[in-house]
C-alpha cells in the first residue's frame, strides 16, 4: 500500500503498486529503443498499413538514418525540422536525429508557407526532412530560413508493397489515394529513402548525447499566444515516459509475462501529446506501435481486426466516433484495456460511451508541451474521476497559487493558478530568456511551472479545471492563438477591428468564432470569404467556423480588447 504524504494527499488515490516517485535513469531517449533491439530484436515495433518493422529493423534503419544526416553535415546541436504525417519515417527521422545528438523540431506538415518560414526560421534549422508535399512548401520559404537541405519523404514508401503497387492502378480510387500521398518535389530536394538506403550503419561507439543535452525544440503558445520553442532535454522526455510506464503499470505487466502492449498512434507526432505517448513511451515498454497518418474511423476498425490495440491514447471525439461505429459495426474493442485523453475535458457520457464498448477504462490527464507534456491523470483503477483533471503524476508536485500573487499557495478547494513542479517540466523557450523567467516561480524550496490555468484542487488533490488565464483556444485537440488570426484578420479589406474566441463546438471541444467590426460603408461580408482570406496564412483548423458582425468591440481602460466579454456575449446571443 502506498502511505500519504500530508503535502502529497494524492497519494492515496494512486492505482495499487504505482510509486510515489521514479527513479529517472541517466540516458537519452534513444537508449530504450537500443535496448529493445537487443532484448527482443523480432518483436514487431512499427504497423503502418500492414507493413511491419521489428525492433532489429527499426534500430538498424535508425542508425542508417543517423550516418545519412552526418553526411548532410548534421553535428551534435544541429536542428533538423521534421515536418511528417504518421507513418514509420517520421520515426526513423526522429530517432536517428536524437541518436547523433542533434535536435528535433517538430512542425505540423499541413503549416502554410508564413507558419514554416517563422518556425523554421526561429529554430535556425539546417535540414528539414519533410513529406513531399510540405517539401515544395520549405522550398519557397527556404531563402528565408536557415535550412540547407531539405529531404522529401515518399509516404508511399512505408507501405506494404501489394498497396504499393495498387497506387499504380488507373482506377479513380488509387490516383484519389496517390494524389493525397504524393507530390512533385523541385529540383534540388534530395529523397529521403535514398539517402537512407545508400548509407552505412552508425558505428556503435559513435557518442551518445545524455541526459542533460537538448532533445527536443516543440513550439507552442507557452502562456502568451505567442508561438515559441519550448525546450525538451533527453531527461525531460526520459521522465515522462518513465512516469507514464509506471502509472499504466506498463513495466509490471511485463514483468508478469503478460504480451506485449499495442498502442494505436491516432494522435499526430508533431503535438506533445502524441509525440510523448507514441514515440517515446510506447518504445520504452517494448511495445508495438500501430501508426495512421490522420484519424479515420473506418481505418482505425480494419487495423483492430488485424491486430488488435490494447492502449489508445486520444482525445475525446475520437472515442466517442470510434464507440458510435463499433455499436453500429459490431467491431469489438473489447481488446483495448484503457484510453488516455487529453488535450480537451473528457465528459462522464463519452466516458462511458468508451468503456461499455470496450470493457476497458477511459482515463483523462492534463500535460502541456512545458510538461513534456503529462503532469497530472486520472488513476488507472476505479478510483478515477471523469471531467476531472486527475492527480499528480509520480514525482511530480502540483499546487494552487494566487493568480496575482504567485509565490503564494491557496487553501484546498480555492480556486487559483495550476503551478507544476517535477522532473518533466522544460528547461524554458528557445532565445527567449525574459519569457522562460516569466513562467517560473521560486517556492516553498521549490521551483515551480506556472501553467496559465485556473483550476481548484480538492482535499484529496484531485484537480478541475475551472478557466483558462490565456486566452488559447482548443479546437479537435489543436491549439489556436487568437491573436495570430486577429492579426491576419485586420489586413482584410473591409474590416476595421476584430476578436477571435473560442466556443463550445461538440466534437471539436471549441470552434473559432471571428467577431468583426466592419469599415463603414462595407456590406455583403460572409464566412467564407473570411475562410478564404485565412486560408492563406492559417492552417485548417485554425479557420474560423463562425463570423458574428459586431457595432464594436468591448474594451478595459487601457484600450484592450476583453476577449472574454466578446465570447459572453456571443454565447448569451447564441
Amino acid at each position: 500500500m502506498i502511505s500519504t504524504d500530508e503535502q502529497r494527499p494524492w497519494l492515496a488515490s494512486y492505482a495499487p503498486d504505482v510509486a510515489a516517485d521514479v527513479v529517472v535513469p541517466e540516458e537519452s531517449l534513444t537508449a530504450a529503443l537500443e535496448r529493445g533491439a537487443a532484448e527482443y530484436p523480432d518483436r514487431v515495433a512499427l504497423d503502418f498499413m500492414g507493413r511491419t518493422t521489428t525492433y532489429a529493423e527499426l534500430w538498424d534503419e535508425v542508425r542508417r538514418a543517423a550516418s545519412a544526416l552526418i553526411g548532410l553535415g548534421v553535428v551534435p546541436g544541429d536542428r533538423v525540422a521534421v515536418a511528417l504525417p504518421n507513418c514509420a519515417a517520421h520515426v526513423v527521422a526522429f530517432y536517428a536525429t536524437l541518436r547523433i545528438g542533434a535536435v528535433v523540431v517538430e512542425h505540423n506538415p499541413l503549416y502554410t508557407d508564413s507558419e514554416l518560414a517563422h518556425q523554421l526560421a526561429d529554430s535556425g534549422a539546417v535540414v528539414a526532412v519533410c513529406w513531399e508535399q510540405t517539401a515544395v512548401a520549405v522550398a519557397r520559404v527556404q531563402g528565408r530560413t536557415s535550412v540547407r537541405t531539405v529531404v522529401a519523404v515518399d509516404l508511399s514508401r512505408d507501405l506494404p508493397r501489394v498497396k504499393r503497387w495498387a497506387l499504380a492502378l488507373p482506377v479513380p480510387a488509387a490516383r484519389a489515394l496517390r494524389t493525397s500521398m504524393r507530390a512533385v518535389v523541385p529540383d534540388g530536394v534530395l529523397r529521403w529513402d535514398r539517402l537512407v538506403r545508400g548509407a552505412s550503419v552508425l558505428a556503435a561507439e559513435h557518442p551518445s548525447p545524455v541526459g542533460d543535452d537538448l532533445a527536443l525544440l516543440q513550439y507552442t503558445g507557452g502562456t502568451t499566444g505567442t508561438p515559441k520553442g519550448a525546450m525538451l532535454l533527453h531527461r525531460h522526455l526520459v521522465a515522462n515516459a518513465v512516469q507514464g510506464a509506471e502509472w499504466t503499470g506498463a513495466a509490471r505487466a511485463a514483468a508478469a509475462g503478460e504480451p506485449p502492449a499495442v498502442v494505436f498512434g491516432v494522435l499526430p507526432f508533431f503535438h506533445a501529446f502524441g509525440l510523448t505517448l507514441c514515440l517515446s513511451y510506447t518504445i520504452r515498454i517494448g511495445a508495438t506501435l500501430v501508426l495512421f497518418p490522420k484519424f479515420d474511423v473506418g481505418t482505425v476498425l480494419a487495423a483492430q481486426k488485424r491486430r488488435p490495440g490494447t492502449f489508445l491514447p486520444a482525445v475525446p471525439p475520437m472515442l466517442d466516433r470510434l464507440a458510435t461505429a463499433a455499436r453500429a459495426s459490431g467491431a469489438d474493442l473489447t481488446s483495448f484495456r484503457y484510453a488516455i485523453c487529453g488535450a480537451m475535458p473528457l465528459s462522464a457520457a463519452t466516458a462511458q460511451a468508451w468503456e461499455s464498448v470496450t470493457g476497458g477504462l477511459a482515463i483523462e490527464g492534463y500535460g502541456m508541451t512545458e510538461t513534456s507534456p503529462v503532469a497530472l491523470g486520472n488513476p488507472v483503477s476505479s478510483a478515477r474521476r471523469p471531467g476531472l483533471l486527475g492527480v499528480p503524476f509520480p514525482s511530480t508536485w502540483a499546487r494552487v497559487a494566487v493568480q496575482d500573487d504567485p509565490s503564494r499557495a491557496v487553501a484546498p478547494g480555492e480556486r487559483g493558478e495550476l503551478q507544476v513542479s517535477g522532473p518533466q517540466v522544460f528547461e524554458g523557450y528557445w532565445q527567449q530568456p525574459e519569457e522562460s523567467a516569466q513562467c517560473f516561480v521560486e517556492a516553498d524550496g521549490r521551483t515551480w511551472l506556472r501553467t496559465g490555468d485556473v483550476v481548484v484542487m480538492d482535499e484529496d488533490g484531485f484537480v478541475t479545471v475551472v478557466d483558462r488565464i490565456k486566452e488559447m483556444i482548443i479546437t479537435g485537440g489543436f491549439k489556436v492563438f487568437p491573436s495570430q488570426v486577429e492579426d491576419l484578420l485586420r489586413q482584410m479589406p473591409g474590416v476595421e477591428d476584430v476578436a477571435v474566441v473560442g466556443i463550445p463546438g461538440g466534437d471539436l471541444g471549441e470552434k473559432v468564432v471571428a467577431a468583426v467590426v466592419l469599415e463603414p460603408g462595407v456590406d455583403g461580408f460572409d464566412l467564407e470569404t473570411v475562410r478564404a482570406w485565412c486560408a492563406q496564412h492559417l492552417a485548417r483548423y485554425a479557420l474560423p467556423r463562425q463570423l458574428v458582425v459586431v457595432k464594436d468591440l468591448p474594451r478595459s481602460q487601457i484600450g484592450k480588447v476583453m476577449r472574454r466579454v466578446v465570447r459572453d456575449q456571443i454565447l448569451a446571443a447564441s
